[in-house]
This record gives structure tokens, C-alpha cells and sequence, in this order.
């Protein structure tokens, strides 16, 4: 009897270069690109080449590599001119947090005045 395949992961995906993005920032263990639905001026989302569903499953052999993902974040905010004005990193964990991809990402919003509380 066929298995129905599981669907491949969509950032994944775009990690291997199968699906295009407008990658900002890349190397061996993490990768930017620019949000297909953008909410601010600047908005990237900085992912791992690593497949975590989210943060629930990030583990202790994880530590360096989201400490990476940060210092990628705020490579990105000082090229994009939004570091000194202010950006705001996010990552939504869960269906009720509006996590719409289950893969680890971080959401980096700037270019505009960012509202409190968010959502």
C-alpha cells in the first residue's frame, strides 16, 4: 500500500534552493529572505538550514546555532538602516501564536513605528 508523501516543509524547501526567495543572507547554517507578506518596510525572516519545528524543540546542541540566528538578525537590522531607529525580532510559536510554517524562523520588523502589544 502507497503512503501518501509527506508534504515537504516549505523553508526547507527554500534552504535547499528548491523554491525561490529573496534571500538576503545566507551560509552554512542559517539564511534570510525577505517576508512574501511584509508588515513593516522591513520585514525578514531568519531561519535555520536546520529543521526545528519551533522553539518548543530547540535543544541544548541548539544553543550556538539560534545564538547565530540572533547575530544574523542584528547583522540584518544594521544593513537594512533600521538598528539605530529600532527593529523588533519575533518568533510566533504555535497555531495560537500564528505560527503559519513549522519551522524555527525569526520575524525581524522595522522601517516604522512599532505598535505595543503586538497582535
Amino acid at each position: 500500500m502507497n503512503r501518501p508523501r509527506e508534504k515537504e516543509c516549505l523553508f526547507c524547501a527554500i534552504a535547499a534552493g528548491r523554491i525561490k526567495a529573496e534571500l538576503v543572507y545566507e551560509d552554512d547554517r542559517a539564511l534570510a529572505f525577505r517576508d512574501i507578506r511584509p508588515q513593516a518596510p522591513v520585514h525578514i525572516l531568519v531561519i535555520p538550514r536546520k529543521h526545528i519545528p519551533s522553539l518548543n524543540e530547540i535543544g541544548e546542541e541548539d544553543r550556538e546555532l539560534v545564538g547565530h540566528l540572533l547575530r544574523v538578525a542584528a547583522l540584518l537590522a544594521r544593513r537594512e538602516s533600521v538598528a539605530l531607529s529600532g527593529w523588533r525580532l519575533a518568533a510566533n510559536c504555535g497555531p495560537d501564536a500564528g505560527q503559519a510554517v513549522d519551522h524555527l524562523h525569526f520575524h525581524l520588523l522595522g522601517g516604522r513605528t512599532l505598535g505595543w502589544p503586538p497582535g
